[in-house]
């Protein structure tokens, strides 16, 4: 199941995720190449300084390097140098195009967050300038200690049976915003997409994935015994004797890795089939009787639910036997662990430190935290998107630019239904029901068509842990409001600073959020070229995700249904192993390989986003006339234009411990196999460059989807 509902308090370290993609945020006062130092006022007297980052450069010909045979190594080739000349800063894992349009976008966000800390113009600003104020407001957290959270933990700790789990994991998920032992929220249903209902899933881990508590690796084992470590000094710091600590360390760990061995590892939830099973709530109760739920729907507000998907039953059975097996106190230990870690990153430095010592530090290679302002940023954009968005977009993305990718998304349209007609292995009778998928696509570009509306949030000045428990306790019933409703399809799931991008399957539509729509992805001093090696990949790229081998599971409607002939779906699917094989020989750290299985949806996507791309490329230059066609840019011919462009996108370095994690848990391939992995299974590319068949990026055997 992709989790509906992310809390804020859920958001250990702040750091900016790519297309391996996703959370982040010309220029407003301060020019770009500016390099002078801001001063930060922050609340309480403390002060940061933070210095504007230079904006990015599309088609950087000073990234390349030419001493690399791009035949053998593009990925060398085309960001040869930049990796030379980009080091990992200290407060990131993972260093690279997306993370340098990030951090540019942050920081505009963030001016735009000062000026309404100290002078804001309207209502809303008025709001999140105080929200943002609260979370800088460093003085007072040192000073409160974790009594914010005071009050949480006596709760827990008055609990007298564990009949009362279901009303204490109802408070903390609806008005604390704390995820606990499972995920609940709103869906659209798969086998009927105009509706919402509601969705139970698997859920209550501290460690990144399941398989952290079950493989005896010598990193894997190393990562428990410091998790373990890390559970007993977090006890410690709220007043618990070391040995105390150690025991409700001890029984977090046995409850959370019960909670593991139940669960369906992600891959497998790769199939929307496997997390798609709509049950009566009887039948749910039934097969969890020690767990009230009519006692945790009322709690939530949802006492008239009578059914919903339950996405992993056997994770919910598991949890039974859990509870009937663990003792009260191994509960209490358990709930006090996720009111504080969620809590951890907003406390004071203590707690701050001691949560990015091991969630950044240990699990990730990060060798510092980032700045206050990056993380109260951040946290601002992910608690009132909508409304820091509509100042951002007003000035960071012209009308211009939305008609510009208005023209593109349409030659992509265009490119794949050329691609779909041209498949040798898909019948008339699929293509026919593929194009009608295709046009179905809605396109959202830049922002929402309708601002949310946050009059019913509460902010208080200086009240950092009230303010982002609100916020989620906001965000939680806005997701459980649309529960038995129609599908709102015109709502965005990325707030407009965010550099990423998205396909819905059941939306069936790509949204392409203002904040990618900036060099170096968009460029509009940029020739079509670059361009469509960019952004139109990107844009390729989502588009294809409705043809992934689990897109490709729902029809135009957005409802899980097979509208493939069996032996074209055969076809598709021999294919789609012939990616799932390939890429599961790439290795990313030393000693770890991608899990091909995985990261199919992506890797295909890929695949399929670049050929259309240039296909939509071709067209446009074709219509423009053979000097279109011939236009070099230092040298370089416009295909060849193309594929620079397009690996460039994805030049980066990531920490080894970074790489890691990702290969358990991100369903997108690094960097490197981004390019490579793509383009030694293009033709297009080989001609550009005059690769001969048999070289490492022109392959004799390749793999094509579509």
């Amino acid at each position: 199941m992709r989790q509906r509902y992310l809390s804020l308090a859920s958001l250990v370290v702040c750091a900016i995720l790519c297309m391996n993609i996703a959370f982040a945020q010309q220029s407003m006062a301060t020019d770009s190449g500016t390099a002078g130092m801001v001063e930060t006022p922050a609340a309480g007297g403390a002060s940061e300084s933070a210095t504007p980052p230079p904006a990015p450069r599309s088609f950087d010909l000073d990234a390349i390097d030419k001493s690399a045979n791009p035949c053998t190594d593009f990925y060398q080739y085309a960001c040869g140098n930049w990796v030379k000349t980009h080091a990992i800063p200290p407060d990131q894992t993972k260093w690279g195009r997306f993370n340098e349009l990030g951090e540019r976008n942050r920081w505009l966000l963030y001016q735009d967050l000062q000026a309404a800390a100290t002078h804001p113009k309207t209502p809303l600003q008025q709001k999140y300038g105080e929200f943002y104020a609260a979370c800088m407001d460093k003085a007072q957290a040192d000073a409160l200690g974790y009594q914010p959270i005071a009050p949480l933990l006596k709760q827990v700790a008055a609990l007298t049976s564990k009949d009362q789990l279901p009303s204490i994991l109802a408070q903390l998920q609806s008005h604390d915003g704390t995820p606990s032992l499972f995920d609940f929220g709103a869906q659209q249903d798969i086998k009927d997409a105009t509706q919402e209902i509601a969705v139970a899933g698997q859920g209550g881990l501290g460690l990144p994935d399941r398989s952290y508590y079950l493989e005896d690796g010598q990193r894997t084992v190393m990562i428990r015994q410091a998790y373990l470590a890390h559970l007993s000094s977090m006890f410690q710091l709220i007043g618990d004797t070391p040995a105390d600590a150690q025991k409700e360390a001890d029984q977090v760990m046995t409850i959370e890795t019960a909670l593991a061995r139940n669960s369906t590892p992600r891959a497998d939830l790769r199939d929307p089939e496997n997390r798609y099973h709509l049950l009566r709530l009887t039948q749910l109760q039934a097969l969890t009787p020690d767990f009230n739920w009519n006692t945790y729907l009322s709690g939530i507000g949802l006492q008239h639910l009578t059914r919903l998907n339950v996405s992993s039953p056997v994770f919910f059975l598991g949890m039974n036997t859990l509870i009937q097996d663990q003792s009260l106190d191994a509960w209490k230990s358990y709930l006090r662990w996720k009111i504080l870690r969620a809590a951890a990153p907003h406390l004071s430095s203590a707690f701050v430190e001691a949560s990015f010592d091991f969630y950044g530090k240990t699990l990730l290679g990060q060798k510092e935290d980032q700045a206050r302002w990056k993380r109260c940023t951040v946290l601002t954009d992910h608690a009132m998107g909508e409304a820091v968005g509509q100042d951002w977009v007003a000035q960071n993305f012209p009308p211009s630019s939305q008609a510009r990718m208005e023209k593109l998304v349409a030659a992509l349209e265009d490119a794949m239904k050329q691609d779909i007609q041209s498949l040798p292995w898909m019948t008339a009778e699929t293509k026919q029901q593929a194009e009608i998928k295709l046009a179905a696509i809605r396109n959202k570009i830049g922002y929402p068509e309708h601002w949310r509306d946050y009059s019913k949030l509460t902010v208080e000045p200086h009240a950092l842990i009230a303010n982002v428990h609100r916020a989620d306790a906001f965000r939680f019933r806005h997701e459980l409001d649309k529960i038995g409703k129609p599908v709102d399809e015109k709502e965005w799931r990325m707030t407009p600073p965010t550099v990423n991008a998205y396909y819905s399957p059941s939306m069936n539509d790509i949204n392409f959020p203002a904040g990618i729509l900036q060099p170096p992805f968009f460029d509009p001093s940029q020739n079509d070229a670059v361009n469509f090696g960019a952004i139109g990949v990107v844009i390729g790229h989502e588009m294809t995700h409705g043809f992934d081998d689990n897109g490709s599971r729902y029809d135009g409607k957005g409802n899980l249904r097979m509208w493939w002939a069996p032996a074209d779906r055969k076809a598709f699917e021999e294919r789609t192993a012939c990616e799932v094989k390939e890429y599961n020989g790439f290795e990313t750290a030393p000693g770890t390989h991608l899990n091909g299985k995985l990261t199919l949806g992506e890797n295909t996507a890929d695949n399929g986003g670049l050929r259309i791309a240039y296909q939509a490329l071709m067209n446009t230059l074709q219509a423009e006339g053979p000097e279109a066609m011939s236009q070099t840019v230092d040298g370089y011919t416009p295909a060849q234009q193309f594929f620079i462009s397009f690996g460039q996108i994805w030049c980066s370095r990531q920490t080894n411990a970074s790489m890691r994690v990702s290969a358990k848990v991100d369903p997108h391939s690094i960097g490197k196999w981004r390019i490579n992995g793509t383009l030694q299974n293009s033709e297009e590319f080989g001609k550009a460059f005059g690769c001969t068949r048999g070289q490492p990026m022109m392959p004799t055997n390749s793999c094509r989807v579509w």
